[in-house]
């Protein structure tokens, strides 16, 4: 099935629910992501952060489930948000890194890809996202108005997003100018924060999409005020990282009040979570212990590169409070939101739907989870229950780590466990298509018999 008939189908099918399948519902619910940039699994304050203030996303915990050991779609932006959006995981999404491994720039998704916000529009829904995008450039078909928005403002370009003072943003298809002169007045975040609220309110009648995915906290590290830390006896740019954090917070505190207000809470679903691990450079984020025990950072195939917050709240349906173990990763995404909304998935997704999960039932997971990453080398990552494989080069000897003993990843098992070890290594080797952009480009020698 190609692309258009896939929409149409999808399309044919949900307008034919007399109602929202899961009943109780007053419609089908509104769903909403929102997703930081390079925040830690333990910088937010129901993980366990004791400095930065969090209140409103420690409310969506308290008032939902809080998962904990749910996965980024890469350890770098552009792919995590190409698994997001495509339901597949980096050994067979287009965008696998934030640049091509072979000097080609940036790589956008393909025209016949099919996103999440494509199978919810033609499901009746109102689409908009606020905040980076990252999939596609001016002039590709990959741009968000191309790939199933409605609504989009924001930053194409992840390298534009660095900064937070930029001299325009993108409003669907064109540019609008900002901090002209050289005045530094428009505070992206603030805008994009604006936007998400608008579009609520302009959507209010039907079901809606929303993805903000904001730049905060990613580097620089720039902030109208550095409330509520001004008086903190700490380094400069760790009181800033910690006021975009609050900040983000802020705001995400906004959305749920307008929800309310415009009497749709209980009618939305909303998923919080980060792109990716951490970076706890220098003295900005280091002191917040962003990874806590965790291996690695943003930019490794370890836990701390990959493992990253999840809250999903949903009134009346998700008991308040709980916590799930349950391991998923971004690519579980696209058919969670599928089966919310009343539409089939496309076929040959690598994620399955975690609605039972989140709705506290019994959940039927995955037996492998798998990452691939093309910058300074090939390396493979594989999740099997408890057990987690990496390998640098697809030449090197796997290492194996027991999760459930060794959070850390501190002691190399494969030795002890060469069968986990040649059943983690046998996956790999058929869970990814090449990639002309990031090809494995070695190719591991046959074991002799």
């Amino acid at each position: 099935m190609n692309r258009r008939a896939f929409l149409g189908a999808v399309g044919a099918a949900a307008f034919g629910l007399p109602r929202f399948a899961l009943g109780q519902g007053r419609r089908k619910p509104n769903i909403v992501w929102l997703m930081a940039d390079d925040l830690g699994l333990y910088d937010v304050g129901c993980y366990g952060q004791k400095h930065i203030q969090t209140p409103h996303i420690d409310r969506l915990a308290a008032e939902g489930v809080r998962f904990t050991q749910c996965y980024a779609g890469s350890t770098v932006c552009a792919p995590s948000r190409s698994a997001l959006m495509t339901g597949l995981h980096t050994g067979h999404t287009t965008v696998r890194g934030n640049s091509s491994a072979i000097g080609k720039g940036r790589v956008p998704l393909n025209a016949d890809d099919v996103t999440v916000a494509e199978a919810l529009k033609a499901a009746g829904y109102a689409t908009g996202i606020m905040g980076k995008w990252g999939l596609g450039e001016p002039g590709t078909p990959a741009i968000p108005n191309q790939q199933g928005f409605d609504s989009w403002f924001g930053y194409l370009n992840q390298a534009h997003a660095h900064e937070y003072y930029p001299d325009y943003l993108w409003r669907n298809t064109e540019k609008v100018p900002l901090n002209q002169g050289g005045q530094k007045t428009d505070y992206s975040h603030d805008l994009m924060a604006k936007e998400a609220l608008d579009f609520v309110r302009r959507s209010k009648d039907k079901p809606f999409f929303l993805y903000f995915t904001t730049t905060i906290p990613h580097a620089k590290f720039q902030v109208p005020s550095l409330e509520p830390y001004e008086d903190k006896p700490w380094p400069a740019q760790a009181k800033a990282y910690a006021a975009m954090v609050t900040r983000m917070d802020r705001d995400f505190g906004r959305l749920m009040a307008l929800l309310k207000e415009l009497d749709l809470d209980r009618d939305t679903i909303v998923f919080f979570t980060s792109d990716n691990g951490g970076y706890p450079d220098g003295e900005a984020r280091k002191m917040f212990d962003p990874m806590g025990p965790l291996r690695g950072q943003k930019g490794n195939l370890y836990e701390g590169g990959l493992r990253v917050p999840m809250i999903v709240r949903w009134p009346t349906r998700i008991a308040p409070g709980t916590t799930s173990d349950v391991a998923w990763a971004f690519w579980d995404f696209f058919p969670t939101a599928c089966e919310l909304a009343g539409a089939e998935p496309p076929r040959g997704l690598d994620g399955v739907s975690m609605l039972p999960a989140i709705l506290g039932k019994e959940q039927k997971g995955h037996e492998f989870l798998y990452w691939e990453f093309r910058t300074g080398g090939f390396s493979q990552a594989a999740r099997f229950g408890d057990w987690k494989g990496v390998r640098h080069g697809t030449k090197d000897a796997l290492e194996l780590y027991d999760l459930k003993t060794d959070l850390g990843e501190t002691k190399n098992v494969a030795a002890e466990h060469p069968d986990v070890a040649e059943k983690i290594e046998a996956f790999m080797a058929g869970a990814r298509t090449e990639s002309t952009h990031w090809p494995a480009l070695e190719q591991r020698p046959a074991k002799k018999k």
